[in-house]
């Protein structure tokens, strides 16, 4: 995923913000489709069905904006996210021209890495990637980002970009 390097701080600042729980949210992205080649079926493993993916194929992701949501396990060791509020997001994200590319959260106890918990999750959000924002180092935050399906779990790059 293509991120500047504002939404990179958004993100990191909310982890902050929110600590010692966990925060999360989502990160809608536009997608540049003059760079995917012809062949390239999905982002991630080719063998979910295209058309149960969050995200359209092909293209570069770069990130657009990031929207918060209120954890309410208002808890350091998970994240849940309330349907209603997760649906009105999607839905605004999609009235915006755009699509849900990620899903955030922090890990302010453990290094940014999916939990089993993460990866049980993952398996209702194909082609979506897992921006974690890790805590656990002290003052310097690590954010990784990871795509999981059919519970492998395989870390994808961030590019930061100027805007």
């Amino acid at each position: 995923m293509l991120i500047a390097r504002a939404l990179l701080d958004e993100l990191i600042a909310h982890a902050r913000e929110e600590a010692p729980n966990e925060c999360c949210g989502v990160v809608a992205v536009e997608f540049d489709r003059s760079t995917a080649p012809p062949s390239q079926a999905a982002v991630g493993s080719a063998a979910v069905d295209p058309a149960l993916r969050a995200v359209s194929p092909g293209g570069s992701a770069r990130a657009a904006r990031v929207h918060r949501t209120v954890n309410t396990a208002a808890s350091p060791l998970k994240f849940e996210v309330d349907g209603k509020e997760l649906l009105r997001v999607i839905d605004a994200i999609e009235r915006d021209g755009r699509e849900l590319g990620a899903i955030y959260h922090s890990h302010t106890r453990t290094a940014p890495y999916p939990s089993q918990t993460d990866i049980n999750f993952a398996a209702n959000w194909p082609g979506v990637e897992w921006i974690i924002v890790g805590l656990a180092g002290g003052e310097d935050a690590e954010v990784r980002s990871y795509l999981i399906e059919e519970g492998q779990v395989v870390e994808v790059a961030i590019e930061e970009t100027a805007m």
